[in-house]
């Protein structure tokens, strides 16, 4: 009751009368589980304006690495050595579940591919098998699971033989959470007598998860140094790329702290964030806080001038994450949301529907860690060989626009090596065409496969 009082909740008993023993309990568990010093501090500047996010007349087009043939073999190589030496472990972000899809489970649990209906957890497990099969070495797997989806992801896995991977090679984590703030007066809006309203940390918040599960502690027994970050929901990911690793560790470009890839950003309306510059650090702009005049500018080259698209792949530095975490307050700043949040009433006893947006979410952005970094290095890759998310049902990054670039990208790779590929109206790959990694990761890998001669139009072919 004291450190309520102290902090300014006391509200959160209301209903302590009312409750057994089993919810006195629950409720008492999780007091002590919230990060009251993060509360103290939020609570206390939800009536001041949101700063986290940096004023769009400070910006600044950063510096985008374009390498030439040269240069991406140089970094090819000396990635390739990392891998081989084990340094490197992948972290796939798969808190979410798949309801915007229709999905009733785990995102990474979405059949991803267009041809075998492949999950996306298998796409990714294939990768990282293929990696090791390929520089006979393992490479660690660390899964970043949330509260809602923790049991059923281990399931999964455990389910599907982890796809061929070692389960001890596999390390599940879970997401944290936050108090939900009532926006006008800063208290915690309660979910029912015996439970605060909570919401996940964000992206970012996956760090701090790393280090609270021994995730961290697991990679450096390992000797992982490089950390590579991907989101579950695009199946064009390269998990383990030699090249951005090469460049991540080359002191030319890099300190080798934080890297990112981007894609080039087309459209001023597309709903991706930008890489930018502002008071000589780095930092990504989402793209509803960008102003229109600045989103739709252009450079000398008929470019856009903010063109550097986020899509939420990194690597990171072990030994810098470690840095990060161990800082006050996980280093990382808070970004608020107002939302509306149904809350319990203490004086009619149910759950009362707002009218209007009530509450303050909070969350942390993982690439709030650029800011935090020396030199990081940014990494222009190609858009439809390394990027199609799943994210909505229909329209634009959607399964079908995903699975569509998926067939066009290996459509490309059967091209190179002198098939016939049909193609439609619109230049896209008329067919279903899907190579998985145990196969090829790369068009040169398919060489010395027996491939058809040509694919007819509307054919499903899977390698």
């Amino acid at each position: 009751m004291r450190l309520l009082e102290s902090h300014g909740q006391s509200h959160v008993l209301d209903g302590w009368e009312t409750l057994d023993d089993a919810g006195r309990t629950a409720l008492l568990g999780q007091i002590e589980q919230l990060p009251w010093a993060s509360i103290r501090q939020e609570a206390a500047s939800l009536s001041a304006p949101d700063t986290t996010n940096i004023g769009a007349a400070k910006l600044e087009p950063p510096h985008v690495c374009d390498p030439d043939a040269a240069a991406r073999a140089e970094y090819k190589a000396a990635g390739e050595e990392l891998i081989a030496a084990g340094k490197v472990a992948a972290f796939t972000v798969a808190g979410g579940q798949g309801t915007r899809l229709g999905w009733n489970g785990p995102k990474g649990t979405y059949p991803a591919t267009p041809v075998s209906g492949k999950p996306l957890f298998a796409c990714f497990a294939q990768q990282l098998l293929a990696v090791e099969r390929r520089y006979g070495v393992v490479v660690p797997w660390y899964i970043l699971t949330s509260p809602d989806n923790d049991g059923a992801t281990r399931n999964f896995l455990l389910d599907n033989k982890c796809f061929g991977l070692e389960r001890n090679n596999i390390m599940l984590c879970t997401q944290g959470t936050m108090p939900v703030f009532d926006s006008g007066s800063g208290r915690l809006l309660m979910a029912a007598a015996d439970r605060i309203a909570t919401s996940p940390d964000g992206h970012g918040g996956s760090l701090d998860a790393l280090a609270r599960s021994g995730a961290l502690a697991d990679m450096a027994v390992r000797g992982v140094e490089l950390i590579s970050y991907t989101q579950v929901d695009n199946p064009l990911a390269t998990l383990i790329d030699p090249i951005f690793i090469g460049l991540h560790a080359d002191e030319r470009h890099s300190s080798g702290q934080v890297s990112s890839k981007v894609v080039e950003k087309t459209e001023p309306d597309e709903r991706v964030g930008v890489f930018a510059r502002s008071a000589g650090s780095t930092t990504v702009i989402e793209y509803s806080d960008l102003p229109p005049e600045q989103a739709r500018e252009h450079g000398d080259d008929d470019r856009l001038r903010f063109n550097a698209g986020n899509i939420a792949v990194h690597l990171l530095g072990r030994t810098f994450v470690e840095r990060i975490v161990g800082e006050d307050d996980a280093g990382l700043p808070w970004h608020r949301a107002i939302k509306s949040v149904a809350a319990w009433d203490a004086s009619s006893d149910r759950l009362v529907e707002p009218s209007q947006p009530n509450a303050v979410k909070l969350e942390r952005f993982i690439f709030d860690v650029l800011n935090r970094a020396e030199r990081p290095a940014i990494l222009r890759v190609e858009r439809s060989a390394q990027f199609a998310p799943i994210k909505n049902a229909q329209g634009n990054d959607s399964p079908a626009t995903s699975r569509r670039l998926q067939s066009d990208l290996h459509g490309r790779w059967l091209e190179t090596c002198g098939v016939e590929v049909p193609r439609d109206a619109q230049g896209h790959v008329d067919a279903d065409v899907e190579i998985g990694p145990l196969t090829a990761m790369c068009s040169d890998d398919l060489r010395g496969i027996d491939l058809p001669s040509k694919v007819d139009p509307g054919d499903s072919l899977l390698l």
